[in-house]
């Protein structure tokens, strides 16, 4: 088993090897070559390298904003971010003067929509149902329409364009698109490129520490919203070895805020708040016997 420790006290290697950024990306490359990029990137600083890189969530190349990116063993609970809440910033080109009822017809597009995926979609194309949480209208000017659109995980913001447009009579199609926000990441402590090559490079260079702490976080940031169970340092270990949660290991839970599931994946960790595992919920954790949490992945 790792011991890696408590989140804030690790050092640059381990928080290199458990961590998470959130990522300004920038138009051009795609996600996945972004992710390709911080992967050389840090594997140059930490001693034999990590594992590999993972985003959440992907952009097309010419999308901007928030692509938080899970480093080193953090890849292995990208699944927390699959249904995430997406909010973005929209261009809504227009192929004719604003109708004055625009507002009133965005409107009509939140609660549940049917999508289907474009043709160069890399998923299948079947109409699948989308929630629009909120749509607004942020600005308008002439032909163009600046909007708000926070969304389930997989809604096509440029086919929710398309439709826009036709329900206004003008016609539209998608602008400019920014990510504002991925789950609890948003666009308040974005990171770019150039401050991730800077802050390693401070490291390399000065061993000054500090900036790369600004800029990475520990992996368990990404697992707040979940709820937590906290177990002995005891059945960490038999956790690590593939054992699943049983009662008596179980110091205390807390629940969610995506607790809404019947079995809900859960995250657990230790005493000192080091993430040992995520799994599913299959007992009472007030319980004194029994499975309490089913693994799904182990993190140490």
């Amino acid at each position: 088993m790792v011991d890696r420790g408590a989140p804030d006290d690790r050092s640059i290697p381990d928080l290199l090897q458990f961590g998470v950024v959130n990522l300004d990306k920038p138009p051009g490359p795609s996600a996945h070559q972004v992710a390709a990029w911080v992967r050389d990137m840090v594997a140059e600083t930490v001693p034999g390298g990590i594992d590999g890189v993972a985003h959440a969530g992907t952009l097309d190349p010419k999308v901007t904003g928030s692509l938080p990116l899970l480093l080193g063993d953090a890849t292995r609970m990208a699944q927390v971010f699959d249904d995430a809440i997406k909010e973005y910033v929209a261009v809504l080109e227009l192929h004719g003067r604003a109708p004055a009822d625009l507002e009133s017809v965005v409107a009509e597009f939140e609660g549940h929509i049917y999508q289907k995926p474009p043709r160069k979609s890399a998923v299948k194309r079947q109409l699948r149902i989308r929630e629009i949480h909120d749509l607004d209208v942020l600005e308008v000017a002439d032909r163009r329409a600046l909007l708000r659109v926070r969304c389930a995980s997989g809604t096509y913001i440029r086919k929710l364009c398309h439709d826009v447009g036709l329900a206004l009579g003008t016609g539209a199609h998608m602008g400019h698109l920014r990510r504002t926000a991925t789950g609890q990441f948003d666009s308040r402590d974005l990171v770019t490129l150039e401050d991730l090559a800077d802050a390693l490079a401070w490291w390399e260079e000065d061993g000054d520490s500090t900036p790369l702490q600004a800029v990475v976080d520990p992996a368990e940031r990404a697992l707040g919203p979940l709820s937590s169970v906290t177990i002995a340092p005891s059945a960490a270990e038999q956790v690590a070895e593939g054992a699943s949660v049983y009662a008596p290991g179980v110091i205390e839970s807390e629940p969610g805020a995506d607790d809404v599931a019947d079995r809900p994946l859960v995250a657990c960790y230790t005493p000192d708040e080091a993430a040992v595992c995520l799994g599913r919920l299959a007992g009472d954790p007030e319980g004194e016997s029994g499975t309490v949490v089913e693994l799904d992945r182990v993190l140490v």
